[in-house]
């Protein structure tokens, strides 16, 4: 892609807010327990650690600071301090300066219905930077690091810079939709819709799993040994789940 040659600084703030839910299906409450341990410790600080790090390594950032902290009785939070390197002209030379104003942040939220024996992890996932960094590169990654049943991201370009010419530049990047960043593959899983407000330099997307294998979803049960009115009865119970997740708001 053609760069653009901006005057100074580019100015942009881009943010990114990210979010799935992964569903499971655990028979009883001490099941519902288990799987919530289960997987607390499988996202705790450490994992999430390493995943934010690795998406700072993608954007061409720099990490400068870690808090890390995992929480009773669930529940993890990690947030990293970046840095965008980023070329500046000075009285003819070169300098090379960082943008200390970047963060990225992940936050776990598991939990449990008290009646239909499905339990649900989500995971917040918010990228600022400024400067050149478009974070956005990152969301196949990100998709394919978590069990993503439902997928919401939100992506933001606020202020201006200015092109060589003076001209003010309010998005340095070509973009009609969040789906333009994701994979064919990836998005012939899901249904997605947008909703996009161009003229503020809002994208807003969506993304609901379109199969469900039930074998993904038992916890600590084998789907073999389930009789087919009950596997269909969990299907129901799964994707009901889902579409009420995935449209914010109570049908069934």
């Amino acid at each position: 892609m053609k760069k653009l040659k901006l005057y100074g600084f580019n100015n942009l703030t881009k943010s990114l807010s990210f979010n799935i839910y992964d569903i499971c299906y655990a028979k009883s409450p001490r099941e519902r327990l288990d799987y919530i341990a289960y997987i607390d410790e499988q996202y705790n600080s450490a994992r999430l650690t390493e995943i934010l790090t690795n998406l700072t390594s993608m954007i061409g950032a720099r990490v400068l600071n870690i808090s890390g902290q995992d929480y009773d009785p669930q529940g993890a939070s990690v947030t990293l301090l970046i840095s965008d390197l980023s070329m500046i002209p000075a009285q003819g030379k070169t300098q090379v300066a960082h943008l200390d104003k970047s963060h990225v942040t992940v936050h776990t939220y598991p939990e449990y219905h008290p009646e239909t024996s499905l339990a649900t992890f989500r995971v917040d996932i918010d990228v600022a930077t400024c400067g050149t960094i478009s974070p956005l590169s990152t969301l196949d990654y990100l998709i394919g690091s978590f069990d993503s049943d439902i997928i919401t991201m939100d992506y933001r370009v606020r202020g201006f810079t200015r092109s060589i010419d003076g001209k003010k530049v309010f998005n340095d990047l070509k973009i009609n939709s969040i789906q333009n960043f994701i994979s064919d593959a990836t998005l012939e899983k899901y249904d997605a819709i947008d909703v996009n407000v161009y003229s503020a330099n809002i994208f807003h997307t969506k993304m609901l799993l379109r199969e469900i294998d039930l074998k993904n979803y038992l916890f600590n049960q084998n789907v073999d040994n389930l009789p087919p009115a009950k596997r269909q009865e969990i299907l129901d119970s799964l994707r009901k789940e889902m579409i009420e997740i995935f449209n914010g708001r109570n049908i069934y």
